[in-house]
């Protein structure tokens, strides 16, 4: 009987010992505002899509200086909600925060509708194969 608990002592000491558990990160981090890189220097790229959300900013890209300014500034009278014609730090975060959330709320409206090939408002698990996989129905 002391051999067995020594045996399973040894046993449970040799894998507590032998590698460290991966420890997961406990810091949930916000998704980086845009997939391009921040180099001010060769582009505003980044910046654009930050603060207007990917699909705006590629409206944005097609205007001319001049009505590129414009929009902007309907834009920006938006963002300034206490509306005493200055933007704040707390205001241009949270319209960040709006313009991001809006795209993830319309990403999700566009691949729900890709899975929902039937239409009736719910994605059955058939459904997700087929929209994610390729299986036939």
């Amino acid at each position: 009987m002391r051999f067995l608990r020594l045996l399973l002592f040894v046993a449970v000491w040799a894998l507590s010992g032998s590698k460290p558990t991966e420890r997961k990160e406990r810091v949930l981090r916000e998704a980086p505002l845009s997939a391009r890189e921040h180099d001010d220097a060769q582009s505003f790229d980044y910046d654009h899509d930050a603060f207007l959300g990917a699909d705006e900013a590629k409206s944005f890209d097609q205007l001319t200086p001049e009505e590129s300014k414009e929009r902007l500034g309907k834009i920006v009278g938006k963002i300034d909600e206490d509306g005493d014609g200055f933007v704040t730090v707390e205001e241009l975060k949270a319209w960040i925060k709006f313009a991001q959330k809006r795209w993830i709320y319309e990403d999700v409206e566009r691949q729900w509708k890709g899975h929902d090939l039937n239409e009736d408002g719910l994605v059955s698990w058939e459904e997700y194969k087929n929209a994610t996989y390729g299986y036939i129905l």
